[in-house]
């Protein structure tokens, strides 16, 4: 299932979203576009059941991949962690309930080390959500290792696939099905403004006919090894990210594949 990082964003409106929708009628456009989106409010602000109903009624049909809290990933206190998963695994329940829940997306920084305290965190915190689909994004390359891939596929995890500029400091580009669920997000090759003081800069990337086609083959090359892969755009600047989704469904359905 193909679909996009987010979809609330008033720039869409002309590009992608026809000119006088409004806010509270986007998503439920944007689910006769794409299947699956991926929400990512839910890393800045706790999302609780009624919020998530509430969208699932505006889009019965889509699948909801969303991201974990910034207290379980990038803020986390020792003391208090329990309490936000706790919370956040109260609310993303309700997708489950409703049979909409692609998965939970855990992404790690860059100062997530691949360090004890921290490998005994994240066992925990996995331990905690183990009855959902879960997917783990490492943005530290440390984390990619041998013994990394088969704890996450002892625990059916999905390793994240990223696309994203190949520069220092940035993770390696690594397709290996970890689980059932196979995970790709596709964040621009923007190398110029990657590490610039403009984060929004960041995500101004348009795919072009010829990476979208590599892209094509590496989800057709995950397929054969997972039950369900979930791709999602992150490259959302001038709605770049629907403009390259839809373009990657006609391409996988030209070849023959459900792009949907």
């Amino acid at each position: 299932m193909i679909g996009t990082s987010g979809y609330s964003y008033s720039e869409w409106v002309g590009p992608f979203y026809p000119k006088g929708t409004k806010q509270q009628e986007f998503l439920s456009w944007y689910a006769t576009q794409f299947p699956t989106v991926e929400l990512n409010f839910s890393y800045y602000r706790m999302p609780d059941r009624q919020q998530l109903l509430r969208m699932h009624r505006q889009a019965p049909s889509l699948f909801f991949a969303i991201k974990a809290h910034e207290s379980l990933t990038h803020t986390v206190d020792p003391t208090s962690w329990h309490t936000a998963a706790d919370t956040f695994y109260e609310a993303v329940s309700l997708l489950r309930e409703q049979e909409v829940l692609a998965a939970v997306l855990f992404q790690f920084p860059f100062s997530f080390h691949y360090e004890v305290d921290q490998r005994r965190y994240l066992d925990a915190l996995l331990r905690r959500f183990r009855e959902l689909p879960l997917a783990v994004e490492f943005r530290n390359g440390h984390w990619y290792n041998n013994r990394t891939i088969e704890s996450l596929r002892d625990r059916n995890i999905a390793l994240t696939s990223l696309d994203l500029p190949q520069i220092s400091g940035t993770p390696p580009i690594m397709d290996v099905a970890t689980g059932n669920l196979a995970y790709i997000r596709l964040h621009g090759r923007n190398k110029d403004q990657w590490w610039g003081s403009d984060a929004a800069s960041r995500y101004d990337y348009c795919y072009n006919e010829q990476e979208l086609a590599a892209i094509a083959e590496r989800i057709r090359s995950l397929r054969a090894a997972a039950q369900r892969v979930l791709v999602y755009f992150n490259n959302h600047r001038k709605a770049q990210a629907a403009q390259n989704a839809q373009a990657l469904i006609g391409m996988l359905r030209q070849g023959g594949t459900d792009g949907r």
